[in-house]
This record gives structure tokens, C-alpha cells and sequence, in this order.
């Protein structure tokens, strides 16, 4: 290891500190480290040519590399400065054991799929995006139904009216999916998970379908036009009645340094309070 960049989220001071302080920490062993400002939204990767990444924000920022990383197979280093934790593991107190750990090859590298969603109108691919968390189909504003049909590898799963739908991955279904109502999948577990959004049926249910097979979006006509598509909660694009999504898993995997399944099932005890009954005090 001998070169590395440290991405930095602008909306957290403490990070841009310790940022500093990490790469004056790795310059005294040797290893080139640069600095990359993130503000959240960013369509630039400036990951080529570096042996490992090191983020510090919450998971959001973890999203950004992993999207960026994966088709290089660099390892991301995933310091915690949000309020969740899911995927952004190490926390600012033990930031500097698990990276000796990582140096000297001793951490755990956790291998996490992602989607791919390809935006093709009038049969012409318009776009290409890769999600480690989520696709998300919906309106643009909220309170409007829209319609859906579904296919499932040409197997129709429907036609659909609600505010929209979700497809996320097993890591992303403790972020948009869950609070929709979707199911809690172990990260290891190669699945992704269509949850709808606000559903008109009372019947509806989430869907945890094989990622060895291809689902596709078609927008429908429906009394408003504002419908779009945003892959990890990035910036949305614009979808016309017609246009269809077609999603499927990626070969190439996100991999995410120390996030070990002991600290998945803490995250989801401490921070969504999943305990699985009453606890003694």
C-alpha cells in the first residue's frame, strides 16, 4: 500500500480534522495520501491509481466510493461521522487500530453487491448508474400516485400505483427500503428487494427476488408527467411515460474494510432498535 486518498464531507467539520490528521499519519509510514473535498453530490471519481480509499463521513459518503471503487477493486476504509453506521463501520475512537490492522493485513474485507440501472427510451440506452444502496422509481413530489408495470425476467409481476417503488440491494435494505416497510437482509446475502412505495392495494407486499435475474421499470401514463429515477439517493433524473429501467446485479463488488457482521447486528440493535423482544434493564 503506497498511495491513498481520503474523502472528506464538507458538512463535517470533525472530518476535515481528522482527515489531516490521517494523512500526516500515514505520510510518517510512508504512504502518499491526498485529500478529496466531497459535498455529497459528485459526479467525478477521482479513485484510479490509488491502492485504497479511506472516507470520512457517514454512509452516504461510503456510497460515493463504493460506486466509484468497486469496478477498480480498490478497498474502501470507512470512518463513521453519521448517525447510522450501517456500512461507514469504524468509529472515530478506534480509527487508528483498524488501520494498522488493515495495513499489516489482518482486517476482515467485506465483499457487498451492488445494481446497475440502465435508463432506455425509445429503445435507446439514455443511462448507465451503480447503486450499492438503492434504485429508487417514484414522483417527483410527494402525494402523487404514479403506475408501474413490473417484469420479473419477462415474468410480470404487475401493474403498480403508488408513490413509487424501490429496488435496493441486501446493504441498502436498512436505509429507504426499511422505513417503506421492506425487510431487514444480512449484507452477505446476494438479494435484492422490491418494496413499494405508499402502495394503492392494501395486499401489497415487499419482494426479496435473486439478483440472477434482470427487473424491469416501465413508466405508465398517469395523471401527472413528474416521475424520476435516483440511484443512491443522488441527484434525479427525469422519466417520460414509455421509458423503461432495467435493473441487475453487478459482477464487480463494493469492498468495504472492517465491516464485519457482528458490527451489522450491533448497528441494528443500537440504532434501529431491533432486539427481538423486551429486554432486562
Amino acid at each position: 500500500m503506497k498511495k491513498c486518498i481520503i474523502v472528506v464531507n464538507t458538512y463535517k467539520e470533525a472530518s476535515k480534522q481528522l482527515g489531516n490528521e490521517v494523512k500526516q499519519y500515514l505520510s510518517k509510514k510512508k504512504i502518499q495520501a491526498d485529500i478529496f473535498m466531497f459535498n455529497g453530490f459528485s459526479e467525478q471519481y477521482p479513485f484510479p491509481g490509488y491502492d485504497f480509499v479511506i472516507t470520512m463521513g457517514g454512509d452516504g459518503t461510503v456510497l460515493f466510493a463504493a460506486r466509484g471503487c468497486a469496478s477498480l477493486g480498490i478497498p474502501i476504509f470507512p470512518i463513521n461521522f453519521g448517525s447510522f453506521g450501517f456500512i461507514a463501520s469504524v468509529q472515530k475512537n478506534e480509527w487508528k487500530k483498524e488501520l494498522d490492522a488493515f495495513l499489516a493485513g489482518k482486517s476482515v474485507i467485506d465483499e457487498r453487491c451492488l445494481l446497475r440501472a440502465d435508463l432506455v427510451r425509445n429503445g435507446t440506452r439514455r443511462l448507465t448508474a451503480t447503486g450499492l444502496n438503492d434504485i429508487v422509481v417514484c414522483a417527483r413530489t410527494g402525494a402523487h400516485t404514479v403506475s408501474f408495470k413490473v417484469t420479473y425476467d419477462d415474468v410480470c409481476l404487475g401493474e403498480i400505483k403508488g408513490d413509487g417503488l424501490i429496488v435496493a440491494t441486501a446493504t441498502g435494505s436498512t436505509a429507504y427500503s426499511a422505513s417503506a416497510g421492506g425487510p431487514i437482509i444480512d449484507p452477505g446475502v446476494d438479494a435484492m428487494v422490491l418494496t413499494l412505495i405508499n402502495a394503492f392495494s392494501l395486499s401489497s407486499r415487499p419482494l426479496v427476488l435473486s439478483t440472477s435475474a434482470e427487473l424491469t421499470i416501465e413508466v405508465l401514463p398517469s395523471r401527472i408527467s413528474d416521475v424520476v429515477v435516483s440511484v443512491d439517493g443522488q441527484i434525479p433524473v427525469d422519466l417520460h411515460v414509455g421509458d423503461i429501467i432495467k435493473i441487475r446485479h453487478v459482477d464487480e463488488k463494493a469492498k468495504l474494510v472492517a465491516c464485519t457482521r457482528e458490527k451489522f447486528y450491533a448497528a441494528l440493535r443500537s440504532k434501529l432498535n431491533w432486539s427481538g423482544g423486551p429486554q432486562d434493564a
